[in-house]
């Protein structure tokens, strides 16, 4: 039979899953869909076409489990299917959730002409084929049971992999890494460690130990160390963390420190750029070679809208300063620790934005006579 170029994947029906659940088809494994897993392995196979049978309560989360670029069909129309099955070629069907094992012997899943399936299901969906050829490879997944017991298992192949390719993990039963992750030669990956999504790590970088890295693309040599990452690019030689909390829709650049219990979010930072600790970094246009005093906010939210702030390479923003959005901080400035900048700070100058300190001489004294205590 020739190799199939479309598949058949057939999900639960809409009316058989309870609310505020979904088909086991979408449940993830290692932060995989199932569906994906599936999906993966066909085409790795040479399968270019996908018909998903499912219901409309789950037909964009079925979608979502394919790349942009996929010729996917997600549909449970009796009329769309016999569409698609209008083909001399060789259509794969899995009836049920399934995950790849190369050991796993024929099965529940088989492979037949397009044309003969479409006749054997002219009146509905049905498991007698005539001329259908099991295909092996597959497990049957058949609860949150069977994906407990095949979790581990494929974790530890995926590591194993991870470790063929040149990626010291310290301790393999103490990560877990996503099926669609990639990791460059040399890179150490600590206990504690979750990499999770489309997120491709570079060659020699350090991730952990208790590091999260979820759909994030990270450049070489960098360390991402008891902190966590979502939705970003983080570029090379940066040193993110430790308790670094890094949001969606940033762009971090080469050289730069993300320190302890700094928030950077949907921002763009310089190369170079420093920020140490205790630092909110919220919509934000970020230049190079920028100082960040601890305790620095970008004050971006006022309670109805965000809007963004801008600083010019190598500005030096002291402690405790508040930059109120919108506001641009121009290069080589610096601020004055203390300062509410809520207007533009020129570049060069220094911005002091801060009460003039006054002392009272004797006011503590007295007041400590008041109450009748002493120093």
């Amino acid at each position: 039979m020739d190799q199939p170029k479309r598949a058949v994947l057939i999900m639960e029906e809409d009316a058989l899953v309870p609310a505020h659940s979904k088909p086991l088809m979408l449940e993830a494994v290692l932060f995989c869909p199932i569906l994906t897993w599936m999906g993966n392995r066909l085409r790795a196979d040479g399968v270019q076409r996908f018909f998903v049978v499912c219901g409309p309560r789950f037909a964009e989360e079925a979608k979502a489990c394919f790349p942009a670029e996929a010729d996917v069909t997600v549909s449970e129309r009796q009329e769309d299917l016999n569409a698609f099955l209008n083909t001399p070629d060789t259509v794969s069907v899995l009836l049920r959730p399934a995950l790849p094992m190369e050991e796993a012997g024929p099965g529940f899943a088989y492979a037949v002409p397009g044309y003969e399936l479409q006749e054997a299901w002219k009146n509905g969906l049905t498991n007698r084929v005539e001329a259908a050829e099991l295909l092996d490879r597959w497990v049957p997944v058949f609860s949150l049971e069977t994906v407990a017991e095949l979790e581990l298992v494929l974790r530890d192949r995926i590591v194993k992999r991870h470790i063929q390719n040149g990626v010291r993990v310290m301790d393999p039963s103490a990560v877990y890494i996503d099926p669609r992750v990639s990791i460059g030669r040399g890179t150490m990956v600590l206990p504690g460690s979750i990499l999770r999504g489309e997120t491709a790590v570079g060659r020699d970088c350090v991730i952990g130990p208790n590091a999260m890295v979820r759909d994030c693309t990270v450049g070489d040599e960098t360390e991402i160390n008891a902190s966590q990452a979502n939705e970003s690019v983080i570029g090379s030689r940066t040193h993110v963390g430790p308790f670094a909390y890094i949001r969606p829709g940033c762009a971090i650049g080469d050289d730069i420190k993300v320190g302890d219990f700094v928030e950077v979010k949907n921002s763009t930072i310089g190369d170079g750029t420093k920020i140490s600790h205790l630092t909110y970094v919220g919509d934000s246009d970020v230049g190079k070679k920028v100082n960040f005093g601890c305790g620095t906010v970008t004050t971006n939210y006022d309670g109805f809208k965000k809007y963004r702030c801008t600083i010019g390479d190598g500005a030096f923003l002291g402690c405790n300063t508040n930059l109120v959005a919108p506001v641009t901080v121009g290069g080589g400035s610096y601020t004055a620790a203390g300062s509410t900048v809520t207007e533009e700070v020129p570049p060069d100058a220094l911005a002091v934005a801060r009460s003039r300190q006054k002392n009272i001489e004797g006011w503590a004294a007295r007041r400590r006579k008041l109450h009748g205590k002493d120093r």
